[in-house]
């Protein structure tokens, strides 16, 4: 019987992918390696994967570029894989559409945990209604296809953006800390800087916001978190 989910490990270093795979396999997960940037872009519509682990050092092209590719055309949850441990790095990856970053050397059974924690909140929870609209449908949220649509056009939304706005926008006017976001988006296993969930809403704001800096959608509440501002038609 064919496993739920397939995951996609990208990687040049043969002896990783391998055991990567092991151990993605022994926790129950269908696994296909690939080893350059270009297979990753070729084979992602093939493969359609649950989420791809994606190495920054790919021979061809840069993971960095990688990730913006497939960014564009799928909202399928990447974890970046990477050698870099600077903050800067790190929030840069989750700049361009990454979930997740785990740096090298690393602990297999760590990246695993990290597997289930994004596929597990990315099993979207629903808004109140199948298809909520804001604004005489400036933005729409699709529950049911898990898309949304700003000015009548796909917002390609990463999964965590996805979840972030869904989070908020059932909850119209609550004010959410960061802490509550970061459990509701990334799961209580989070170990991260809760700052992470900022780079996220810029993210967000740049996708579905006339004007970012003055957002009408994703509202900062100075020192307390963030709220959602839409009113619905």
């Amino acid at each position: 019987m064919k496993r739920q989910h397939t995951i996609m490990v990208a990687d040049d270093e043969k002896k990783i992918a391998d055991v990567l795979s092991l151990y993605l396999e022994q926790a129950g997960y269908d696994v296909v390696c690939v080893y350059t940037g270009t297979e990753v872009l070729q084979r992602l519509d093939e493969i359609n994967p649950s989420l791809i682990i994606l190495d920054l050092m790919l021979p061809d092209l840069p993971g960095e570029q990688v990730c913006t590719m497939v960014r564009a055309r799928s909202a399928v949850p990447i974890l970046m894989l990477t050698a870099k441990h600077r903050d800067e790095d790190r929030l840069k990856g989750l700049q361009i559409g990454a979930d997740d970053y785990v740096t090298k050397p690393f602990n297999p059974n760590e990246v695993v945990a990290r597997v289930h924690a994004i596929l597990r909140r990315t099993q979207f929870d629903h808004p109140l209604a199948d298809r909520m609209e804001y604004r005489d449908g400036d933005l729409v949220i699709d529950a049911l296809q898990q898309v949304v649509y700003k000015g009548g056009v796909n917002a390609d939304l990463t999964a965590t953006e996805y979840k972030l706005l869904t989070t908020l926008s059932r909850h119209p006017k609550r004010i959410f800390s960061r802490e509550e976001l970061i459990e509701r988006v990334f799961g209580l296993d989070f170990r991260g800087d809760v700052r992470t969930i900022d780079a996220h809403v810029k993210n967000l704001r740049a996708k579905i916001e006339d004007d970012p800096k003055n957002p009408v959608y994703i509202h900062t509440v100075y020192g307390m978190g963030y709220r959602f501002g839409g009113d619905n038609d």
